[in-house]
């Protein structure tokens, strides 16, 4: 992951709004929501939820995908690994010690 791609994921959850959303969808797990589910879940208004929805897809971390007249949102899991990973890995590389188990 370049240095680019992992500022526009971060920037994406910049908001406690995005990261509401954003966790209400990993929550959901592989199947995802409809607007209108998460809208529920966060208690976002429909344009609201529109706006912060637009600005996750494009920091690639949540698909869409069209079934019907509904668009069911996913997380994008491999995307959120990656950029943790890349969090870990990259920028405290000389001070986090892996536990117990873990792969240095």
């Amino acid at each position: 992951m370049t240095p680019a791609i992992a500022a526009t994921g971060f920037s994406a959850i910049g908001s406690e709004a995005r990261l509401s959303v954003l966790k209400t969808l990993v929550r959901a797990g592989e199947a995802g929501l409809n607007k209108s589910a998460i809208e529920e879940r966060t208690g976002m208004a429909p344009t609201t939820l529109a706006h912060h929805l637009k600005a996750l897809v494009a920091g690639g971390l949540v698909t869409q995908e069209k079934r019907g007249r509904e668009t069911i949102n996913r997380a994008a899991y491999d995307q959120l690994r990656a950029l943790a990973a890349y969090i870990l890995e990259e920028c405290c590389a000389d001070v986090c010690e892996p536990k117990d188990g873990e792969a240095a």
